[in-house]
């Protein structure tokens, strides 16, 4: 009798990594490069010192991989606390019904746009995904949204449900859509303003053709969502996510119509007063914002006029029903997400502390006793934690090649097959390096500081332009992204989906290699002609 060979546990998949990274440590000989300290942006980063690679005595690990595993929730804590507090958030809000009750209004809404020939035509599904996409996308390349996708896969995936999708499809209308953006960004400070940085490039220079790139990679990752979706949409039963799915299609059927009608109570107004009072308070104190885009920077007047958009939105709302301010209050949760990432360059802590107040706020809107709601917040731990303890056990990958002596070495070694390769295989060599090296190393600005140094000076000596380099790095640092289990975002993303990460390579790895692909094809113009200016 054959037995159907069954995907492995998300967990089970990464331990074996693990113990395989610790096995390579016996084989592989220890090496080690030189840093030195530069200021880049006015942040001090340690990058590699060009031809200081010298060989050291290796350290085999064994037992050290249990140590490792410590060592990777340790390094890794920022995103895992992300994760738990975002779930415990939005299980409070879940717990109002409002999410789903607005789903359902979206949708209502966008049904009665198929009376329109253009919307028939082209479909209001279909413009909802391009739409969507377009804006995530235009996250990642702009501001470098990547961690932030975390938060809004609980929105997205619930919406692919519900409009006859698939999980999958809530990822890629999502997270996938910004990792694009991400890896044909435009102003990302993350990777292009720090590895231009590094190569003595002027600040995000370059950007006409890096535009382009970014558009060709949104266009054919929005033609694959829509093929995609429209196929699950006509049978379901192609979802490699089907069975699992149940989960989202029973909690989407548990809505009930008596909720999307029921009256604001006080508590719903006493909080539009409280959360009414503070933005009047920041407006008044911080009437100035300076919003940084490239190298060029604004001071613009946000907070009044983001004061006066609650007030006048969530005076109607509260004045309508309770479920209608909670989501008042969740879009001006991600409107002040936005603020503070592209005004104040907020990261985990902050976007963590705004999501644990959009929690209690709604609690208490919803009549909430604060005993509850810190039940419900546990709760929300609770049912996430799978995905935060696979993001810790990742973590330990990268710790056994480091603590094992042979990071550098693998490195060092790869650098070497550009060797008289000649500028197609150079710029090829330096592409494939990235995109091996970003399956070990997630971080952009840790791969930048670690890669860029050598690589400029490498296509110096082989006349190659070095913003073709950091074009290499960047395309090299998103597509990998979308599949390496030692990236603690994608990892926490298909935890709160639940899709298992073995199901999501198969699924997506075939698609990766296609855009890995298409992003050599879009290395060669700037090598032949010089469309690329400094």
């Amino acid at each position: 009798m054959k037995h159907k060979f069954k995907i492995p546990h998300t967990f089970t998949i990464v331990f074996f990594i693990v113990i395989g990274c610790a096995v390579l440590t016996w084989f592989i000989p220890g090496g080690q490069f030189n840093r030195e300290t530069v200021e880049i942006e006015g942040v001090a980063r340690n990058i590699v010192v060009s031809d200081s690679f010298h060989n050291i005595d290796h350290e085999p690990q064994t037992w050290q991989i249990f140590t490792a595993l410590y060592k990777g929730f340790v390094k890794t804590s920022n995103i895992i606390i992300f994760i738990l507090m975002i779930g415990g958030a939005f299980w409070i809000m879940n717990a109002t019904k409002a999410i789903d009750l607005g789903i359902m209004a979206f949708l209502n809404s966008c049904s009665k746009l198929q009376r329109y020939k253009f919307f028939q035509k082209i479909g209001v599904n279909n413009l909802v995904i391009i739409l969507i996409m377009i804006m995530f996308s235009l996250f990642g390349a702009i501001f470098g949204m990547s961690e932030e996708t975390i938060a809004f896969i609980i929105i997205f995936v619930p919406l692919a449900i519900s409009m006859g999708y698939d999980s999958i499809t809530g990822i890629l209308i999502c997270y996938v859509a910004a990792h694009i953006g991400f890896t044909g960004a435009m102003l990302n400070p993350f990777t292009i303003g720090i590895a231009q940085g590094l190569s003595g490039l002027q600040p995000f220079s370059g950007i006409e053709y890096r535009f382009v790139c970014w558009l060709i990679l949104t266009t054919l990752i929005i033609i694959f969502t829509l093929i995609y979706a429209s196929r699950v949409k006509k049978k379901p039963e192609r979802s490699p996510m089907y069975k699992l799915d149940e989960y989202w299609r029973n909690k989407s059927s548990e809505i009930s119509n008596e909720e999307e009608h029921q009256r604001p109570s006080l508590s719903a107004k006493l909080v539009f007063a409280a959360i009414s009072a503070i933005f009047i308070c920041y407006a008044i104190t911080m009437h100035h914002s300076e919003l940084t885009m490239g190298t060029h920077q604004y001071d613009i007047i946000l907070f009044p006029i983001i004061a006066v958009g609650f007030i006048i939105m969530g005076f109607f709302t509260v004045r309508k029903s309770t479920s209608n301010f909670i989501l008042t209050i969740l879009l001006f949760t991600i409107i002040m997400l936005i603020t503070g990432v592209l005004c104040y360059q907020w990261y985990v802590m902050e976007i963590s502390g705004l999501f644990f107040a959009m929690g209690i706020a709604t609690g208490f809107a919803y009549s909430f006793k604060f005993d509850k709601i810190i039940r419900l917040f546990l709760e929300g731990c609770k049912d996430i934690l799978v995905a935060a303890i696979v993001v810790g056990i990742a973590g330990g990958i990268i710790i056994i090649l480091e603590d094992g002596k042979i990071i550098d070495t693998i490195l060092y070694a790869v650098s070497q097959t550009m060797v008289n390769s000649g500028k197609e295989g150079a710029v090829g060599a330096m592409y494939v390096i990235q995109n091996l090296i970003n399956i070990l190393i997630p971080s952009g600005s840790a791969k930048a500081a670690l890669t860029i140094p050598m690589m400029a000076e490498f296509s110096d000596l082989i006349g190659v332009s070095r913003q073709l380099t950091v074009l290499a790095f960047q395309f090299g640092d998103g597509f990998t992204n979308m599949i390496t289990p030692t990236s603690g975002v994608l990892i926490g993303v298909l935890g709160i989906a639940r899709v298992p990460y073995g199901k999501w390579l198969k699924f997506f790895l075939p698609i990766v290699l296609v855009f890995i692909l298409i992003g050599f094809l879009l290395l060669l113009p700037p090598l032949y002609f010089n469309i690329v200016q400094f």
